[in-house]
Formats: structure tokens, C-alpha cells, sequence
């Protein structure tokens, strides 16, 4: 009988950053199937726009203002993230702490913007189809914008315990490439909501 010595597994790390990392895959498994169901959204909204000759009916396109300037502070929350990722890849404490709530900071501006946005739609939700229509690709992002925020402040908490495991440090990096996710996936959003009832 051929035995085969036992293969040595001990000094293999407990945790790895990127696409060797289950969490890598979990997280871009998840932007498949979100990034999905925008596209389905968005096409629905254009579906509909191809049976109604005025666009939007009977009324004004989106006011531009708080959806332009929460594209600008979006667009500005990239460099923080990107900043507390390449920290946690370095596991530099400190720099995680800081970068966190930065994300933080930003994460409330945008949200507290996008309550006055949602009253700059010139619609309701039930107005028309229209109006369903942009409550449902806004208020969709929303939520999005909403579960991050809420894991960045759940690994800000755990970044200030006195036990930090390698682990976490991971979970931050998974939850920056998430809200790459949120931002890039914004643009198409904007450009349907804000852009196309001008141009369309």
C-alpha cells in the first residue's frame, strides 16, 4: 500500500486579498446580479418611453442641480475609498480608521443630497409610468447606497475594537471594490434619469 505523506497546509495564509479570496468572488458575484437587475431596470424605462410620444408626460424633466451635485460628490468619494483600500491591503490601522469614516463622511453627504434629489424629480412614484419608472432606478441605487453605508459603519466599528484580525482587513477592501460598484453603476443611472428625458 502507497501512503503519500500528508500535504503540510500550516503556513498557508488564513486570509488573501483579491481574486485568490472567496470574499474577491462572494462580492463580484453579487455586482453580476445587482448589475443585472440595473440593466433590467433601465431597459424597462426605455421600453416605456417607446410608447408614450411626450417624454416624460405631462411633465418637466428632473430638475439637474442635487442630481449633478451628488454625482460630483460620488464621483469625489472614489478617491477615499481607493485610499482606505490600498491601506487595508498594507493592514496600516490607522489609515483604515481614517479612510473609514472619510468613506463615512461621504457616504452621509451623498444621502442626505439624494433626500432633497428625490424632491427634484417633478414626479411621485405613482404619478404615472414615468414617474415609477425613476422611483424605482433611484430608489433602487438608494438601497444600495444604504446597505454600504451601513457595512462601512459595521467595519469602522470593528477597525476601533481592541481585536483586529487580518480578516478585517479584507472585508474593508471587498467593501471598496463594492462601492466602486455603487459609483460606476450610478453614471448610466444618472444619464437615464437626468439626460435622457432632455435628449430623448
Amino acid at each position: 500500500m502507497n501512503t503519500r505523506p500528508a500535504l503540510d497546509v500550516s503556513q498557508l495564509p488564513a486570509y488573501v486579498f483579491g481574486p485568490r479570496g472567496l470574499m474577491w468572488w462572494g462580492t463580484m458575484g453579487i455586482v453580476a446580479i445587482e448589475g443585472t437587475m440595473f440593466v433590467i431596470l433601465m431597459t424597462a424605462y426605455f421600453y416605456v418611453r417607446l410608447y408614450v410620444p411626450e417624454w416624460p408626460p405631462n411633465l418637466p424633466p428632473p430638475d439637474l442641480f442635487y442630481g449633478t451635485v451628488n454625482t460630483l460628490v460620488l464621483l469625489m468619494s472614489a478617491v477615499p475609498n481607493q485610499w482606505v483600500k490600498r491601506a487595508a491591503t498594507r493592514q496600516d490601522l490607522h489609515a483604515v480608521r481614517l479612510g473609514l469614516l472619510t468613506c463615512l463622511a461621504f457616504a452621509a453627504a451623498f444621502l442626505v443630497l439624494r433626500a432633497y434629489e428625490l424632491t427634484a424629480l417633478n414626479c411621485s412614484w405613482d404619478t404615472n409610468t414615468y414617474g415609477s419608472a425613476v422611483w424605482m432606478l433611484l430608489g433602487f441605487h438608494t438601497f444600495h447606497l444604504v446597505t454600504d453605508a451601513l457595512d462601512t459603519v459595521a467595519l469602522t466599528a470593528l477597525m476601533f475594537t481592541r481585536r483586529i484580525e487580518g480578516q478585517r482587513f479584507v472585508d474593508v477592501s471587498e467593501n471598496a471594490d463594492y462601492w466602486y460598484f455603487v459609483v460606476g453603476v450610478w453614471m448610466p443611472v444618472y444619464g437615464v434619469i437626468y439626460l435622457a428625458p432632455r435628449l430623448l
